[in-house]
């Protein structure tokens, strides 16, 4: 996991969570520091990681500890699985989840299955547009 905050405390007024996987620090970074621009730092923290693999048992521990996931930003290229592999797996599970992916490599006809099948909210091509990142998060998250 790439760390955003300390442990989080049973007292924190922490409630929701922005979960972000790539395979690149980099774009977990600049993410992080985007996302983190606008958020309620009180409630809502930035979860980063670079291993999908370690998504879903994260995610049934932020919940377990009663932290509501509001949103997943996710690579499509990424090593052992890709992103869509990655969503389909999570929506599983969490089908009420939303998603956005974020990715250069994703062909038109991945993005078109993911979008009917109802599976991401919304795709955005790196690199991307600060404003327009946020103002879909925004959007999402109001929805």
């Amino acid at each position: 996991m790439y760390p955003t905050r300390k442990a989080i405390m049973i007292e924190d007024p922490l409630k929701y969570v922005i979960i972000c996987i790539d395979d690149d620090p980099l774009i977990l970074k600049l993410l992080s520091f985007q996302l983190n621009k606008v958020i309620e730092h009180d409630t809502t923290i930035v979860e980063c990681f670079l291993d999908p693999s370690e998504v879903v048992d994260n995610i049934d521990s932020l919940i377990s500890n009663e932290l509501e996931v509001l949103l997943l930003l996710v690579d499509y290229q990424m090593p052992k699985i890709n992103g869509g592999e990655l969503i389909r797996n999570i929506k599983l599970k969490y089908p009420q989840l939303k998603c956005i992916m974020l990715s250069g490599q994703a062909n038109n006809i991945i993005v078109k299955e993911l979008t009917s099948d109802h599976l991401i909210e919304k795709f955005i091509s790196k690199p991307w547009e600060e404003e327009k990142l946020i103002s879909e998060v925004k959007r999402i998250m109001n929805k």
